[in-house]
């Protein structure tokens, strides 16, 4: 971070640590001006004890929750009436705390039930991470006409970051993800929607490094305006000023 000019991060709850948020809370709480915390939501709790854990984090420094859906019971889905995943979505807009959705195997998978998280829960800021995992390929260019429909709810934002994961061969300087993702992107949602992000550590071992990937995006943007949203702008209006 200091070597790429990067003064905060978020630190979103790693996946192989499921729901013992210990290690990142102490992260937060050694370097409180440098890093934020995004919690890993559990599908397991119930309404009332998924929202008591939500506020429990909030307390030690977390600003965030992700929803991987992937963790929900088969049949089951994250806006489901009575469930704890549309009741922390619905706490979230009252404290003032976005919700990130991670849709690893493809955003035409949980479209339907994102459309009914904002249609639940309309003020609650989500935000899509890595592209909103619309890959570059026939199936990927049909899923990103879905997201860009998104843009037409002013709570949905969208993480660019993962360049590495989205296919077809597109390795550094990423070419196409700027020409068929980013800068579409950039056009329905506008710079105050979009956010880096550097998908650490996995970025490490991609050729192009951290530093490369944060100079990367700085140099997709024509604007100064654009940069500063990118890189900071948005991320602080949604997550709150690092320092």
């Amino acid at each position: 971070m200091k070597n790429s000019n990067v003064d905060g991060a978020l630190i979103v709850q790693p996946i192989n640590h499921k729901f013992d948020h210990s290690y990142v809370a102490s992260a937060i709480k050694k370097y409180p001006t440098k890093f934020k915390g995004m919690l890993l939501h559990d599908p397991s709790l119930s309404a009332d004890d998924a929202v008591k854990r939500l506020e429990e984090l909030v307390l030690q420094g977390f600003v965030s929750v992700r929803f991987n859906p992937y963790l929900w019971p088969d049949g089951a889905y994250m806006s489901q009436d009575g469930g704890g995943g549309i009741a922390v979505y619905k706490r979230c807009s009252e404290l003032k705390i976005p919700v990130g959705v991670m849709c690893f195997k493809g955003l035409d998978l949980h479209y339907d039930d994102i459309i009914q998280l904002i249609e639940k829960s309309p003020d609650t800021v989500l935000i899509l991470d890595h592209f909103g995992f619309t890959k570059l390929d026939e199936k990927g260019d049909e899923c990103f006409q879905k997201l860009l429909s998104l843009s037409k709810y002013p709570s949905v934002n969208v993480k660019i970051s993962a360049f590495f994961r989205q296919g077809d061969n597109d390795g550094h300087p990423y070419e196409k993800l700027r020409t068929k993702r980013f800068v579409p992107l950039l056009e329905a949602f506008g710079s105050n929607r979009l956010m880096f992000g550097s998908d650490f550590p996995f970025v490490l071992e991609q050729e192009e490094g951290y530093g490369k990937t944060v100079d990367l995006v700085q140099s997709w943007c024509a604007t100064s305006d654009d940069k500063k949203a990118l890189m900071s702008g948005t991320a602080e209006r949604i997550f709150g000023i690092w320092g």
